[in-house]
């Protein structure tokens, strides 16, 4: 099945140097931020989100890790097998720390409502945000991202794929039709 192209790698870069200027400014800087990826193409986002805001902010300290959510799914019974990834915390913890949650896409909301629980056993932030590359609609929860690279409406039928170069060797997202 034929796949359309809809963001490159210049358009992906462009899109994670606004979200880490919006950030800022939303955060008034860069004190207390803490970005946790989301696996698996949350992380390599979340990466590249803090150096964008490392490049803005050069004295930031570069809070980042990654919390994995699998065990805190609801889908677990409906879902193939899924490998356990490590949580990684910055040193300086969650706790009273504005954590900005990053994911590639967002689409019923259930992983994200995941990683809200998995965050709840970890501490207490100060405020949870939410970071995505992508927002295609249809949430099955009323769960909003407080920054979009792009919002691109699809058919539930269709697959919204978000291939990176850490992970997938190339960067773009691509729009795949389902068969009926």
């Amino acid at each position: 099945m034929a796949a359309t192209e809809v963001l490159d790698g210049p358009d992906i870069s462009r899109a994670i140097q606004r979200i880490a200027h919006e950030v800022l400014e939303k955060n008034h800087g860069p004190d207390g931020l803490v970005l946790l990826g989301v696996p698996t193409r949350g992380v390599p986002l979340a990466a590249r989100l803090a150096d964008g805001i490392g490049q803005i902010e050069p004295d930031w300290p570069k809070a980042l890790g990654q919390l994995d959510v699998t065990m805190y799914r609801d889908d677990l019974s409906r879902v193939p097998t899924r490998t356990l990834g490590p949580t990684k915390l910055p040193a300086c913890g969650i706790d009273g720390a504005t954590v900005l949650l990053v994911d590639d896409v967002l689409y019923s909301g259930r992983t994200i409502r995941a990683a809200l629980d998995a965050l709840a056993d970890l501490g207490r932030p100060k405020v949870v945000r939410l970071a995505v590359l992508v927002d295609r609609g249809h949430r099955e929860l009323p769960i909003r991202a407080d920054y979009v690279g792009k919002n691109l409406p699809t058919a539930t039928a269709e697959r919204v794929s978000v291939l990176l170069r850490e992970t997938d060797g190339r960067d773009c997202v691509l729009i795949e039709g389902v068969a009926s």
